[in-house]
């Protein structure tokens, strides 16, 4: 089961919006499961601007290397720097020590459109898998 607090894209990053206009994003449990062990991650640049569903950096695991995309629009506040040597936190931890980047949305009031609830992702998995 996802977190309720969280919305979710297509691509199996999760976003968690703050009271701010900020927000914070990671990968899905899901996704970190199905990549296995993560051994590196990278992360955009402070200050990079992406827009929504913007590929902005990638996991590389055991099995394969998957790009990150941004699941909202905005300029990349922070970045786990933590991650850099110690990339298993995404696996360990997706939706708290293994966080990936901190946005200023472009858009706050728009920020959620185009993304799923931890109900509908978690169908859209189950979907997937069927």
């Amino acid at each position: 089961m996802s977190p309720e607090n969280l919305l979710y894209s297509r691509d199996h990053e999760w976003l968690r919006l703050e009271a701010d206009g900020e927000a914070t994003v990671g990968i899905t449990d899901h996704a970190q499961n199905e990549l296995g062990d993560i051994v590196y991650v990278e992360l955009p640049e402070e200050g990079a601007s992406f827009e929504a569903g913007e590929a902005m950096g990638s996991v590389e695991s055991v099995k394969a290397v998957s790009e990150l995309f941004c699941p909202a629009g905005g300029e990349v506040l922070a970045r786990n720097e933590a991650l850099e040597n110690a990339p298993e936190r995404v696996n360990e931890s997706p939706y708290e020590e293994g966080w990936l980047v901190r946005l200023r949305l472009a858009d706050p009031d728009s920020a959620a459109e185009g993304l799923l609830t931890a109900a509908a992702y978690d169908e859209f998995v189950a979907s997937e898998a069927g």
